[in-house]
């Protein structure tokens, strides 16, 4: 396997739903973007190690900006060490495309530059070669 390929970025872009909605003013659970950030390193492991692995844990989280309801989020992840069985993989998540329901009940914006909501470093462990 080339580093090359295993540095490869991974990015997914969902729409947030009411159902994603937790708190009031239809906010976001920022568990619903880790959950994300979870999905984009399954992909990466899969990818470079043809394994889904395990999530070992976050180094760091940063909340930066608010989600909500009807916001397009991306949610980007790149492996940035290879260890002999962990990767540590950085994310980071942007809005896209933001919901104005001020404006109207379907209004949205596409937002240029893309807000960064979200970043982390965590790391992830596949098994050994041998244990498949």
């Amino acid at each position: 396997m080339s580093s090359e390929r295993l540095s490869a970025p991974v990015l997914i872009r969902v729409r947030m739903s009411a159902h994603d909605a937790h708190y009031g003013g239809n906010l976001v659970d920022g568990a619903r973007v880790l959950g994300l950030f979870g999905d984009v390193a399954t992909e990466l492991l899969i990818r470079s190690d043809g394994d889904e692995g395990l999530f070992a844990g976050y180094e760091s989280v940063e909340f930066l900006a608010p989600v909500h309801a009807g916001d397009f989020i991306e949610a980007e992840g790149r492996i940035v060490r290879f260890g002999d069985r962990s990767r540590a993989i950085e994310f980071e998540a942007r809005k896209v495309i933001a919901a104005r329901p001020e404006r109207s009940p379907s209004a949205a914006e596409v937002l240029d530059p893309p807000v960064v909501v979200c970043r982390a470093k965590g790391t992830c462990v596949v098994p050994r070669r041998a244990d498949r």
